[in-house]
């Protein structure tokens, strides 16, 4: 089998047109169309229900979607062990949250490579359930994620241990232009357009959850844009385009610096522990969690 095929079977995914999937793979529609085929001939059953004017992928490849993104990850990573074999080097896996790789990871890097200097990190970043997903599946070898008071804390067996890294908050902040209708007394217009998170994804149900103002689309009177992407909902909070939640640790310069105007006297702030979890049968990964969480 063509790898290639995966990476083509999941750009379609996304676009659920044969055209834009073969443009993003720089290819004609008619090649692109081949290489379907040659995948629908190597899995011996039709993935796609090909019609006049459209075509409808079958309900089997839409389920199985995340498996086929973990059988590329994995066989990416493969790839990349055997290519930078070197056995001087431990190599720890981590599924973390998009959040902290930004804001948490970078710390957390530093202090592990003045103990184990030979140390190399692989991160998978993704959304909190992807993330927890990866772990459970053994993809990752440790798990970095936020923990909210609000929701029920990871329910895992006897084989996964668990450590506190530090503490985080998110904050209601405001940018732009946006920043002169904030009040003396940190309090805005409810009308004010603000940047969300869905129901679903994890910060969503920790601002639903606290009934929090500007935090989700039922929260919100004027919601301008939905995003589970917090780096790219700071960019936007930095533009103006709406009020936002987000972690402490992604703004708190921009607040020092006037960039940003934090609303947190006003609406509040909402605690996030910041987690780590080690598969126990790794002895690297169970030292490496010691060690960020000792006293």
């Amino acid at each position: 089998m063509d790898m290639r095929w995966l990476d083509d079977v999941l750009i379609l995914l996304e676009e659920r047109n044969m055209s834009r999937a073969a443009d993003r793979r720089n290819i004609t529609q008619p090649a692109f169309s081949r290489r379907i085929r040659s995948f629908e001939h190597w899995l011996g059953v039709t993935i796609l229900d090909r019609k006049t004017n459209s075509i409808e992928l079958s309900a089997a490849l839409i389920h199985n979607e995340n498996e086929i993104r973990s059988l590329v990850a994995r066989l990416t990573e493969l790839k990349f062990k055997i290519a930078h074999h070197n056995p001087s080097a431990t190599i720890i896996t981590i599924a973390a949250q998009h959040t902290p790789v930004f804001s948490t990871f970078p710390d957390m890097a530093l202090r592990a490579m003045s103990r184990y200097p030979k140390m190399r990190f692989r991160m998978r970043a993704g959304n909190h359930a992807d993330c927890l997903a990866m772990f459970i599946r053994g993809d990752t070898r440790m798990l970095l994620c936020y923990e909210a008071s609000q929701i029920n804390a990871l329910q895992f067996g006897p084989g996964i241990e668990r450590g506190i890294w530090g503490h985080d908050y998110l904050v209601p902040v405001v940018g732009g232009t946006l920043r002169y209708s904030v009040k003396d007394n940190r309090d805005i217009s409810e009308e004010t357009p603000s940047i969300i998170y869905p129901d679903t994804s994890y910060f969503g149900q920790v601002l639903k959850k606290a009934g929090r103002p500007f935090g989700t689309s039922d929260l919100s009177a004027n919601p301008f844009c939905q995003t589970a992407f917090s780096s790219g909902m700071k960019e936007m909070v930095l533009s103006g385009l709406g009020v936002g939640w987000l972690p402490y640790s992604m703004v708190h310069k921009e607040i020092e610096n006037g960039d940003l105007i934090s609303l947190s006297n006003h609406f509040g702030q909402e605690h996030l522990n910041i987690v780590i979890y080690a598969q126990q049968h790794d002895d690297m990964a169970i030292n490496l969690l010691r060690f960020w969480t000792e006293k």
